[in-house]
């Protein structure tokens, strides 16, 4: 597999709505068959739809199911986290994603962990070099994308992509909740002990296959519409992976309030329907959107 910077770069934006959204494989509860990961959410004046998303997918899931493809034709706008067909604003990105030469990711890790590392490309034929200037989170990020590629789910096929190809096709505003400079400048913050962690983290998740087992899982999930099982996947992520759960507050809850102001302005504020598309663990459990809004009120109905 040959590696694009601009594809990676792509990608990685994406990470944010993924990193906590892996899981061990878990029995579907029958109860919940038919529902999505979708919901309807209404003030007195308006209402939205929150529909969460994977950011890798399979060509067989389109078109989405009716229930989801009927509520972004009934959108007026798609909100997306951050829009990953702007190449203009991606390819700004390259300082939060590399090193300058001449330092490289082997001087930034423990020389046992980068052994591990290479260890690992040639199970997604990916070259040393390739990822040599990369950032350790940036890198391994890079493999785990690469794991669900080799288990049939492609980036370029992701949900988001879908979405947004779909709605340039109905002539829908898009907008973006965040954006890439912000989800890049989060990623930018990252301290070196950060990069560590997940570096070691992740590399170990891949070795044990637990991944693997994982993404299987999430996309269970997903395809269930099923928040409290999404849930238990980033809980048993977080047991077992280094750093993990740190990474989840920071890349997922602590982005929960500027969110929420977007969204109630939408509520409040605007007469258009929006369609507001998430990663998926966004939407999931006490801390997520749907609860958060139901707090304060909103009638919340999931689809």
């Amino acid at each position: 597999m040959k590696i694009r910077l601009p594809l990676a770069l792509r990608g990685l934006i994406t990470t944010l709505g993924l990193l906590a959204a892996f899981q061990a494989i878990a029995q579907v509860p029958a109860q919940l068959a038919g529902r999505q990961f979708l919901w309807e959410v209404s003030s007195l004046t308006n209402k939205v739809y929150l529909y969460g998303t994977v950011h890798a997918g399979r060509k067989d899931w389109y078109p989405l199911p009716a229930p989801v493809e009927k509520a972004l034709e009934d959108s007026a706008v798609l909100v997306v986290e951050a829009d990953i067909t702007d190449t203009k604003a991606i390819s700004t990105t390259e300082y939060s994603m590399t090193y300058k030469a001449p330092d490289s990711l082997a001087a930034h890790v423990s020389k046992e962990d980068y052994e591990r590392f290479r260890k690992l490309l040639p199970r997604y034929a990916i070259t040393e070099q390739q990822l040599s200037h990369m950032k350790p989170f940036m890198a391994v990020s890079v493999l785990v994308f690469s794991e669900w590629a080799r288990l049939g789910f492609l980036p370029s096929l992701g949900i988001d992509s879908y979405l947004i190809r779909k709605a340039k096709e109905q002539k829908k505003a898009i907008v973006e909740l965040e954006g890439v400079d912000s989800q890049m400048r989060l990623m930018d913050s990252l301290t070196e002990d950060e990069h560590r962690d997940a570096f070691e983290g992740t590399v170990k998740a891949l070795e044990t296959g637990l991944i693997g087992e994982q993404i299987v899982g999430m996309v269970n999930a997903w395809q269930t519409g099923d928040p409290g099982l999404m849930l238990e996947v980033a809980r048993k992520y977080n047991e077992n992976v280094t750093g993990a759960r740190d990474f989840e507050e920071k890349f997922v809850w602590s982005r929960h309030e500027a969110m929420m102001k977007k969204i109630e302005g939408y509520l409040n504020d605007s007469k258009e329907r929006h369609f507001i598309a998430v990663g998926s663990l966004h939407l999931a459990g006490p801390r997520g959107l749907v609860e958060m809004l139901r707090k304060k009120g909103y009638v919340v109905r999931q689809r």
